[in-house]
Parts: structure tokens; sequence; C-alpha cells
């Protein structure tokens, strides 16, 4: 007799992350997984080849250090913060420990890919809403709440399609949303946001006992391949996630680096101006090519082909070129293409390249 998983399991995909590799070309710029355009700190980088030193020694399991750099540079209280491998270990936490089999997860209905994965990994049901203009309908989320609705999730802003909740309407989300349902704001792009009335979730879980705020080192920091990320939540949720968490879950380097970063002078500064600047070239250049390009809040943009035909050709044109961006067709979106704003260089390549391609030539 064969040992057997759970069913929910067996109705999930692995995830697929951002390529890397084209063959046949020797140069390749990396356009797909939303990296930061500059690399980690020179800090970071520092902190990293430090850390080596002690590799045989396990790390603070209570990441005290971090937390409480983290609380420093964001006003917070290190109390309150949990931090994991990666902010994906967070959310995947949070799910095992408030859903479960016989549970609902809600979503927009091209939300970040995870909250579907690790809520079938869970055994949730997971309702996906469908968006208006490519973003969250907060009526139509609403609406889908049902007896077993324990977790909603929204990413604001959201990847990939880039789109962002005015402050009041993700206020009324959580005011009309029941209370024995957890609402879990993903802010991992936050820093890059300018909108003046923009909270990343910190007011909301102040005020209540059923909201959490997910981060990550990942993007502005450049730190994706050191795993780490945190949360910030009501005191009763960090007391569960200290139950699920791993005792060492979050490496001796990644923590090292992710305080470096924190630390490093006009990192985010530097790094936002520049995503900024080229968010708007990038945008404006493809739009005059005749492309579509749907608005975006975060380092990357959605260009939307029409058809899903057309947008093979492109992806092909861009690969041809050495450039790697991201195919939509995962998250139901087969006609788009999601673009990192790299470099400057980088940048020129792909409005060179998608002028080219979208006159034709």
């Amino acid at each position: 007799m064969t040992v057997m998983p759970r069913p929910s399991i067996l109705s999930v995909e692995p995830y697929v992350g951002g390529e890397s590799k084209v063959p046949g070309v020797n140069r390749v710029i990396k356009l797909s997984s939303n990296e930061g355009a500059f690399g980690p700190p020179p800090s970071a980088i520092a902190a990293i080849a430090e850390a080596a030193k002690e590799a045989h020694r396990y790390p603070d399991g209570g990441a005290t250090a971090l937390r409480e750099a983290i609380g420093a540079r964001h006003g917070l209280d290190p109390a309150r913060i949990v931090c994991g491998n990666g902010s994906d270990e967070l959310l995947t936490m949070l799910i095992l420990a408030y859903g479960g089999e016989g549970t609902e997860l809600i979503m927009s209905a091209h939300g970040f890919m995870m909250y579907d994965l690790a809520g079938r990994w869970a055994g949730c049901r997971v309702i996906k809403v469908p968006e208006k203009n490519l973003t969250a309908d907060v009526d139509g989320m609403l609406a889908a709440v049902g007896p077993r609705t324990r977790l909603m999730f929204l990413a604001n802003p959201n990847n990939p399609t880039g789109s962002i909740l005015p402050q009041a309407e993700v206020d009324r989300l959580r005011r009309e949303l029941r209370e024995d349902v957890l609402l879990v704001l993903d802010s991992a792009y936050a820093e890059y946001v300018s909108r003046p009335d923009y909270d990343p979730g910190v007011k909301l879980v102040d005020a209540t006992s059923n909201t959490v705020m997910c981060r990550t080192f990942s993007k502005i920091y450049g730190l994706g391949g050191m795993r780490v990320g945190w949360c910030y939540a009501p005191p009763a949720i960090v007391d569960v996630l200290g139950c699920v968490r791993g005792p060492f879950n979050v490496n001796a380097a990644a923590m090292s680096a992710a305080i470096a970063a924190l630390a490093e002078p006009g990192w985010v500064e530097k790094s936002v101006a520049h995503n900024a600047e080229w968010r708007a070239k990038v945008t404006q250049a493809l739009t005059s090519a005749g492309l579509k390009v749907w608005p975006s809040e975060g380092n990357f943009v959605l260009v939307d082909f029409g058809d899903a035909a057309r947008a093979k050709t492109a992806d092909a044109h861009l690969r041809g070129r050495g450039l790697i961006v991201r195919a939509m067709g995962g998250y139901g979106l087969p006609a788009c293409l999601r673009i990192t704003i790299g470099t400057a260089e980088e940048n020129g390549m792909v409005i060179e390249a998608l002028t080219e391609f979208a006159r034709g030539r």
C-alpha cells in the first residue's frame, strides 16, 4: 500500500521562481524577480563575510539584535516583531496557525502566488476574488467572507500588478471584516510607495488585535539570497507564531546582513529615487511605443500585450537580447510580462528592445 500525503497537497504545483539563464546567451540581465537594482548594500556584504567566521555557531533563535534594529528604524516595539526565513515563511506560518482543513482563505485574483500555495498546503479552501482594473475589490472580498473564513491576504502594493488600494479602502476592509478573520497586510514593496496617504500596516496593527503586517529585506535592501523577512503583530499573534516558528529559522549571516543594511547611510533614499525616476521613464517610453503599462507602486511594471501569443513573442524577443522578465500565465495574466526596474543601463536595454518589438522591427 502506497503512503499518501493529505489530498490538498496533491493539488499544489511547486513554486517556480524567476529564471536566471538563457541558453546560448553570454550576458544575461535578470529582471524577473523584483530584486533590488543595486544589489546588497556594501556594509551588508562585509557583514556576511564577517559572519562566516562564526559559521559553526548557532544563531540567536530569538533574532534579538535584528528585532531591536528593525524596531529602532521603524519606531516599533521589538517584542511585537517576529523574524522569518523570508516573509514567505511568516506568511506560511500564519496560514498554518490560523487556517487548516475546513477553513477558507480569501485573496484577490491576481495576488501573490504564495498565499494560494501555502493555503492549499495547509488544507484551506482558497477563494480568489475578481479584481477591478487589476486592483483588489474591497466589496468583492468582503462579500466572499463566509462562516469558515479565517484568513484574508492583501498585498499592498500588489505583486504582480503593481496596484495599490487607497488607505481609506484598506481601513474600510478591516472595519467591515468580521473580527475573527485575520487580515494579513503584505507590504513587501512598502519602501517604494510615494503616496502621502499610505501606511504599510502599522496603524491597523496598533489599532486592532486581528491584523498583521509582513515586510521583507529581499527588495529594496537587496538581500533576496539571504532570506530574511519580518512581521509586526499584536502580542497574542506573536505568541502563536512563537509556537510554530522553528528554533533557528533565520541564519546568522542573514541577520548580520539585515542589521547592516538597515544602517547603510542613504541606501533607501537612493534606491527610492532611482526607482521612481526609472519606473516613470520605462512607463513613458513603452507607452509612447504603443504598449499598455499598468500603473505601479512597486519596483516593477506590468506590460500588457493584449493577448497571450503576442506576450510570448515579446518574451522571446527580450530573451534573444539576454533580458529575462517574468511571464504572467501562472498569475492568470497570460497577456502580460512583469519587468523589474533594474539599473539605468538595464532599463535602457528594455526600452530599446520593446520599442523595437512594438514597432515591428
